[in-house]
């Protein structure tokens, strides 16, 4: 008896053992095949049709999101079912609201909402987000609730708003919960025609004149049509930020990129995740923006503990 329990105790060991190898061989294998160098301090990339994680990086630090603030803006002004033809009239309190930034739209002129969307969304343009933030009913203040409630039912819990532009580093969240965020602005047929238009010239009336407008993700200024969806950010304490649905090998596929190092270094990293995707390569990224990892992580670790 006592012969059969060893024999049977080995075996039962044995077993875990060649359990516990195989999980460790499976972990190791998961993690070299979902390494990729990327100069984003914090990034995911997701299947958009099943929202499988296929890579993160520190993805759930929290931390400010620039112009990214710009499609939940559109989001919210979709929802509320606003005539896109209506016109809007640009305001002394935009230009406030906007810490007076420069902009080329002359205030007192008008143009339509749908407009007004469209340069928020494709150039990124801020006396637009701040005026569609304005004219939303009950004004900036209902606005700004309405984008909170919405990041809320998106399961965005470490996500919050304080305007509709992106120009204040309060505007945070992670790249996780922007995941989310991309993901429900692409059941939005008007958010990806306008965050994917290449340039347009808006005419505007009282006076009339018109403005031309190139799109801010150097991809789609190149015509690549593989970017179904994108939006780009920048704040001197955001970094570099986009994000983008790109197509890959026949496959739609969620990238977000936050606090990017170098002014070319998110279209740097979207384009090392669909190598990566396609080949394997796990790319390289300089030195200096190694170092900027470095420290900004320590500042954000500071920040979110």
């Amino acid at each position: 008896m006592k012969k059969n329990i060893i024999v049977n105790t080995i075996c039962i060991s044995l077993f875990l053992l060649s359990i516990n190898t195989v999980f460790s061989a499976s972990s190791k294998s998961s993690s070299t095949n979902k390494s990729v160098n990327l100069a984003s301090v914090s990034s995911i990339v997701i299947n958009a049709k099943t929202h499988s994680v296929l890579f993160e990086k520190h993805s759930n630090l929290v931390m400010p999101i620039a112009s990214l603030t710009k499609l939940m803006t559109a989001m919210v002004i979709l929802d509320a079912k606003l005539s896109l033809k209506e016109k809007i009239t640009f305001s002394k309190e935009d230009k406030k609201n906007i810490n007076n930034y420069y902009s080329r739209i002359r205030i007192g002129s008008q143009l339509s909402r749908g407009d007004v969307l469209r340069i928020a969304l494709m150039s990124s343009e801020n006396l637009a987000a701040s005026a569609l933030g304005r004219t939303y009913p009950g004004g900036s203040r209902a606005f700004v609730k309405a984008m909170n409630q919405k990041a809320k039912s998106l399961g965005m819990k470490k996500t919050h708003f304080v305007n509709s532009t992106g120009l204040s580093e309060k505007n945070v969240s992670t790249a996780s919960d922007l995941a989310k965020m991309v993901v429900a602005a692409t059941k939005y047929s008007v958010i990806k025609k306008y965050s994917t238009t290449q340039t347009y010239t808006a005419r505007f009336k009282k006076p009339r004149y018109v403005l031309g407008y190139t799109n801010t993700n150097v991809l789609i200024r190149a015509g690549h049509k593989d970017v179904k969806l994108s939006k780009t950010g920048y704040l001197d304490k955001a970094g570099r930020c986009l994000v983008m649905l790109r197509r890959v090998d026949n496959k739609e596929v969620i990238m977000v990129f936050l606090d990017s190092f170098g002014k070319r270094s998110p279209i740097g990293d979207a384009n090392r995740i669909k190598k990566w995707l396609k080949t394997g390569n796990k790319g390289k990224v300089a030195k200096s923006a190694s170092n900027y990892e470095r420290v900004k992580l320590a500042f954000y670790s500071k920040q979110n503990s």
